[in-house]
């Protein structure tokens, strides 16, 4: 009896354990440029290979990669060959595909490795919109003296000179929504900040919060 009460109560602590491990990863929704200008590294790039790292309770997944382009970083770090990431999804860990797919991942250094998680930015690069790839190549620089600030509840307004009011919160979530696809908040030669869109088509949904 009393092994049988060890073994449950070491069952017990241990699927409690799992339970809170499994929702320790939560990201506050940030847009595009927002993830962009507050990176180290930018970088279009192809997995190649991959590795775990026994470091840490659950181990490092160390991704080989093959650098296509540079967007950010080039005084950090000029060449990335190594990305970083926890070996968990439960810790932020995120799973990349293998000689599959090129990617756009962002990530921050730490001692000379470039990190990334499910809070960073990162996505097939097929995936990206004409108007985030000119973010990325030009836009989105223009726009990092400027402050996103997000609406989750109408009405909104900005406070200084320098913000532009993100609603994609208000009908979607972070990267998926319609400002996040297609709008730079970018600053004009006047001084102020405010929405670009580009070729972006309008969204019907709910226009007049996100076509200004």
């Amino acid at each position: 009896m009393t092994a049988w009460l060890s073994f449950l109560v070491v069952f017990l602590c241990s699927w409690s354990l799992r339970d809170l491990v499994v929702e320790a990863c939560t990201c506050v929704p940030i847009h595009p440029q927002d993830a962009f200008c507050n990176s180290d590294i930018v970088i279009r790039a192809k997995v190649v290979g991959k590795k775990l790292m026994k470091d840490g309770p659950f181990g490092t997944m160390r991704y080989t990669v093959k650098q296509m382009k540079m967007y950010r970083g080039f005084q950090i770090m000029p060449h990335v060959q190594y990305i970083y990431t926890e070996a968990s999804e439960s810790l932020c860990g995120v799973k990349l595909e293998v000689n599959k797919y090129q990617y756009l991942i962002t990530g921050r250094v730490y001692e000379g490795k470039v990190y990334t998680g499910l809070c960073n930015w990162y996505e097939k690069w097929d995936r990206l919109t004409l108007s985030q790839r000119k973010g990325l190549n030009h836009r989105y620089h223009l726009g990092c003296s400027c402050k996103i600030r997000p609406c989750y509840y109408l009405p909104c307004f900005a406070t200084s000179k320098n913000e532009c009011i993100w609603t994609d919160m208000l009908s979607n979530f972070g990267h998926s929504g319609h400002q996040a696809k297609h709008y730079a908040c970018i600053q004009r030669v006047e001084g102020y900040c405010s929405w670009y869109r580009g070729w972006a088509p309008p969204d019907q949904t709910i226009i007049n919060a996100t076509d200004p």
